[in-house]
């Protein structure tokens, strides 16, 4: 029974291993995401940003769409947290950090739910721990 147990929890953690490879690539190894991840990372202009967020570029909301996917991953336990942390934890914090694009996520009309509940709670954990 423990050898099992053991044997499932070392197959569940490959395969969030390779869920985790599989976004990396996409994220960072295509030319996909390449123009909004560069402009969310360090904005010379902010009002670029802002023009990216009220015209809903389809870039912007496939960016969106690739973390709200990874978002719902990490609920299922499909993707490991701490493997996302790691890898995207910068355009997270961009994500964050932009007031217009952080309004555009928490807009319930605009139906990031997964990753508007999954920035929320990595800003609790980042306070606690803080605190400690």
């Amino acid at each position: 029974m423990l050898a099992a147990a053991w044997t499932y929890r070392r197959n569940s953690r490959l395969e969030q291993a390779q869920w985790a490879s599989t976004f990396y690539e996409k994220f960072y190894e295509s030319d996909r995401y390449k123009k909004v991840r560069n402009l969310l990372d360090c904005p010379t202009d902010p009002l670029e940003v802002d023009k990216l967020v009220e015209q809903e570029d389809f870039e912007f909301t496939d960016y969106l769409n690739f973390f709200e996917h990874v978002a719902i991953l990490i609920e299922s336990k499909r993707l490991n947290r701490k493997d996302v942390e790691d890898s995207f934890s910068y355009y997270l914090n961009c994500l964050e950090d932009l007031e217009k694009v952080r309004e555009y996520i928490n807009n319930e009309e605009k139906g990031y739910e997964q990753l508007r509940d999954f920035l929320r709670t990595r800003r609790r954990t980042a306070m606690v721990k803080r605190t400690k």
